[in-house]
């Protein structure tokens, strides 16, 4: 999504060729590849730039995409429960946490545990109707599946700044090693922070997916993306079941013990989690890429089995 994250990608993997494509970000304004025709475009941040740099890299770039796989990598807000700074997360499930009515916690009804509720509903509690039909996405499990295991064992990287801010914990995983999980992604244009909401998108995750997501982290663009690619499916310009995300934990999205809820937003920097999560998202995703490119005759037609 921004330079930051590309960074490591582009070192990694020798992306050295440029593919300037009319319409994507002008930051960003073209694609980067190399000789096996891996490659890498950069969105740029939020909801809007991530949809418009993906349909013109769809529609406008001349590239016959229906047969690529897609990984979504970028970094995030990462939930302790389930992780800690520095972790890599493949998700099963996308979870809009911006479509939503609110009501100030300060005014909204005295049993409710939040003021965050679905548009249409009349409570917090209730499951609403998917009229936007962005509301969730459920990746391919079995190409998720077989990215897990591909990169499960990767030893992922750390700073000493990640590790002292994450021994202010006092509870697994937070207070653990940086680990590649499975888990599942929220995705707003709205950076929060603190205890209320974090547990708000843990319940929204689980209500829109009848318990089955498991939220972890937290990120600007990742339906905004995934609704480009449905539609290019329809289309015919891709494959919808090749899409993973791959997001890495920047920072938490709740406080330690004795941590206000407004530090853990405002100074998030201070947790250490940016270089190592972003050097993270390549360590994860190396393994899953050289796996694709090195057996193409098997990929070309789907997920192998082995």
């Amino acid at each position: 999504m921004f330079a930051g994250e590309a960074a490591p990608f582009i070192s990694e993997l020798g992306l050295t060729t440029e593919h300037p494509v009319p319409g994507l970000s002008a930051r960003y304004p073209a694609l980067r590849c190399d000789r096996d025709d891996v490659c890498q475009v950069t969105t740029d941040m939020g909801y809007s730039n991530a949809a418009s740099s993906v349909a013109a890299l769809l529609y406008a770039s001349g590239f016959d995409l229906r047969h690529t796989y897609f990984i979504i990598a970028g970094i995030a807000g990462i939930n302790p429960k389930l992780g800690t700074v520095g972790s890599t997360a493949w998700a099963d499930y996308a979870v809009d946490f911006s479509l939503l009515h609110e009501i100030d916690a300060r005014e909204m009804p005295q049993e409710w545990a939040s003021g965050y509720f679905g548009i249409h509903t009349n409570a917090p509690d209730q499951k609403p109707v998917p009229s936007y039909r962005t509301e969730v996405f459920q990746l391919n499990p079995e190409l998720v599946t077989r990215a897990y295991q591909l990169s499960k064992n990767v030893t992922l990287g750390d700073s000493p700044a990640a590790i002292a801010y994450r021994a202010n914990f006092d509870t697994a995983p937070a207070n653990q090693l940086p680990a590649v999980l499975r888990c599942d992604t929220a995705s707003t244009d709205t950076w929060f922070g603190g205890a209320a909401l974090a547990g708000r998108a843990e319940t929204w995750s689980a209500l829109l997916t009848d318990g089955q997501a498991r939220y972890c982290t937290a990120q600007q663009e990742d339906n905004s993306t995934l609704e480009v690619l449905r539609r290019g499916g329809a289309a015919g310009k891709v494959d919808f079941k090749r899409v993973l995300i791959l997001r890495a934990g920047s920072d938490v999205d709740r406080p330690h013990p004795g941590q206000s809820d407004s530090d853990v937003l405002l100074n998030y920097t201070q947790q250490g989690g940016f270089a190592p999560a972003a050097a993270n998202l390549a360590l994860t995703a190396r393994p899953v890429i050289r796996n694709i490119v090195g057996n193409w005759a098997a990929w070309k037609r789907g997920v192998p089995r082995r």
